[in-house]
Order: C-alpha cells, then sequence, then structure tokens
C-alpha cells in the first residue's frame, strides 16, 4: 500500500484508515462523515487527494494525441483552461474520466487513482507521432480546499487572485512561499480549489499547517473519503468503477455535454453516436421517501418481475436526511417525477426520479 505525504498527519488528526485504490487513506476523521460533509456544504474543509493520477503530455503532436484518446474537443482549450473530458475504448466503454489542464507548451492529464497505471499503459499504446508523456503521480501532492469560504481561506496564503480565476482555470503561482499550480473545479458542488505541489512530507506539514491556521476563523477541518462520496453524490457527480466503466457510454452517463461528436475522429465514437441516435439506457438521479432504502452499487431496478437497470451508487443524503443514489433505468424512465422499483432486501421499494443535483451548490 502507498502512502501519501499526509499519512502522519491523518494519523496524528485520528483519522480512520482504510485501502483505496492501492493507498492508506482516510475515510473519516473523529467528528465523524455527516460533520465533514456539513463542513464542506456552510464553511470549507480540505482534502488530501494526493492518490489522483497525473501525467504530463508534450509534443507537437500532443493535441493530436489527445483529440483522438479523449472524447471532448481539446482544441477548445487555451493557457490556463482545465476541461472534464473522458477516454473510450474501442467499443465506446469508458476509460476513465478526467480533467485536462492546458499549459503553454504542454498538457496535464489528471486520473482517477485506481485507474493510474491502466490509463497511463492505455495512453501509451496509442502514442503516434511526436508525443512524450511522463507519469509523475508519485511526486505530485494534491490537496482540495472545499466550501464556501474556501476562497477567503487559501487567499491569505497565496499570491494568484483567487477571485479572478473562473471555473475550469488555473494559474500558476506561489502557495506559502512555494510555486504550485492553483485550480478551480472540484469534486463537492461547492466552491473550491485545488493546489499541486511536490510530494514531500515536509513541504506537506507545512502547507497543511499553513492551511489550518488560515482557516481558523472559519472552523476548517479535515475531511475523507466519506464525505468526499457524499458530497459528489448530491451533485450527481460520478465515481469511476460505480457509476461509470468499460461497460458503460459517456451518452449513457449523461456525458453527452463532454461528448464532442462533431469535433472529428476519436476513440469510441462509433458507439458513442449509435447511443445517441439509438439510446436505451441512462443514468438517472433517485430518491426514496423511505428513510431505511438506502440502495447500494449493484441492486436491481425492476418493472414487475423483469430486471430493467441497476443501482450504481447510493447513501443517505446529509443535507436532506433521505436516500438519494443513481441508477441505469430505461430511457423512457429517465425523466424527473417518473418512479422506478428498486429491489432492496428482498423486496421492492419506490423511488423517484429525480434531477441532479439535489441540493443546492454554487461551485463558480
Amino acid at each position: 500500500m502507498k502512502r501519501t505525504a499526509f499519512y502522519d498527519i491523518h494519523v496524528a488528526s485520528g483519522a480512520k484508515i482504510v485501502p483505496f485504490a492501492g493507498f492508506e487513506m482516510p475515510v473519516q476523521y473523529p467528528t465523524g462523515i455527516i460533520a465533514e460533509h456539513k463542513c464542506v456544504r456552510t464553511r470549507v474543509g480540505v482534502f488530501d487527494v494526493s492518490h489522483m493520477g497525473e501525467f504530463m503530455v508534450r509534443g507537437k503532436d500532443a493535441l493530436a494525441f489527445l483529440q483522438k484518446t479523449t472524447v471532448n474537443d481539446v482544441s477548445k482549450l487555451t493557457p490556463g483552461k482545465v476541461q472534464y473530458s473522458a477516454m473510450c475504448y474501442e467499443n465506446g466503454g469508458i476509460v476513465d474520466d478526467l480533467l485536462v489542464y492546458r499549459f503553454d507548451d504542454h498538457y496535464m492529464i489528471v486520473v482517477n487513482a485506481s485507474n493510474i497505471e491502466k490509463d497511463f499503459t492505455w495512453l501509451q499504446s496509442h502514442i503516434t507521432g511526436d508525443v512524450q508523456m511522463t507519469n509523475v503521480s508519485d511526486e505530485t501532492s494534491l490537496l482540495a480546499i472545499q466550501g464556501p469560504q474556501a476562497l477567503e481561506t487559501l487567499q491569505k496564503l497565496t499570491n494568484v487572485d483567487l477571485a479572478s480565476l473562473g471555473y475550469y482555470t488555473f494559474a500558476e503561482g506561489n502557495v506559502v512561499d512555494t510555486p504550485m499550480i492553483v485550480s478551480r473545479t472540484g469534486y463537492t458542488g461547492e466552491k473550491g480549489f485545488e493546489i499541486y505541489f511536490p510530494a514531500t512530507t515536509d513541504l506537506a506539514k507545512k502547507v497543511w499547517e499553513a492551511l489550518m491556521t488560515a482557516g481558523n476563523a472559519a472552523n476548517i477541518a479535515p475531511i475523507g473519503l466519506g464525505a468526499r462520496d457524499t458530497l459528489r453524490l448530491e451533485m450527481g457527480y460520478m465515481l469511476y468503477g460505480n457509476d461509470i466503466d468499460e461497460t458503460t457510454s459517456p451518452i449513457e452517463a449523461g456525458l453527452g455535454w463532454i461528448t464532442k461528436i462533431d469535433k472529428g475522429d476519436f476513440i469510441g465514437k462509433a458507439r458513442c453516436v449509435n447511443d445517441k441516435l439509438n439510446p436505451t439506457r441512462k443514468l438517472a438521479g433517485i430518491m426514496f421517501d423511505d428513510a431505511t432504502a438506502i440502495a447500494r452499487h449493484g441492486y436491481k431496478v425492476m418493472e414487475g418481475a423483469r430486471e430493467t437497470g441497476f443501482v450504481t451508487s447510493g447513501t443517505i443524503s446529509p443535507m436532506l436526511g433521505k436516500p438519494i443514489g443513481m441508477a441505469y433505468v430505461p430511457v423512457e424512465k429517465a425523466k424527473a417525477g417518473n418512479t422506478v422499483e428498486v429491489a432492496i432486501r428482498n423486496k421492492t421499494v419506490a423511488a423517484s426520479v429525480v434531477k441532479m443535483p439535489v441540493v443546492n451548490s454554487n461551485p463558480q
């Protein structure tokens, strides 16, 4: 198991450590998942997401390479911009969802922790022309500062004008007198920033302590993987391996908005075109009135005795106090307001199809 540069800090903070994507990571701290979740929704929290993967892509053919291997239109990126995208296999199933950062003379791809080796190998197998790709995941630390008071907290530590940093943009500047990449994206639905910097324990301690001091007035707190999951589920944000995988296409997953059919050829395009023209199923948000009806990954969506879909993720929304989730359902059932039946503990329970997000948010 790998450890991030913040491992000792998590242990000292009383975190419950669990194995995740080959790392020993904090799932929660002593205050618990619900308190951590509400901290991010109402104040500001800090996530150690250094387990994520980062690849640098250089060379005169880098743009053509990324256009071929990702579904979004990389040519639209200008320096300082970030793009949400995905990669597909030839059959249109999803390799991973990811972020693409455009620098002046190169690109950075940020991928999911569980897919680092798989993604790097898959991308390498499709390199043609003048392209150099480097896996810098192990030498990169990544913190996410998320919540309504994220901007005022981080601004105390950086010379980057955070208020002028638009949603899905980034800048290079100093944080605690150290050169870093500062971006404005997020996985919580709240205003937030990410900082990328060299993975050393000394620097990790310096940055962590500075953030805790800067956020003291806002009652800042460290946030674990448990609240990360409940926060993203309230927003309808997908988790690879649960809501999307090699069997699902971007169109089925509701990612048609990042799948640029008209940009030219890309790997997996044929399936995407077909699913757009002939949709059969769609990923939908669901909510239960029965507070005991918590649907988990793999639970079946039923119509009578016939299985018509399956749940991909489920939890109790800490903000609503109701069970929520996502499920692949027949396309005719995917509209908000419809009802579907989910098999939970040997009985079927009615769930309303809802529009995501299920809570008010302001990530911008």
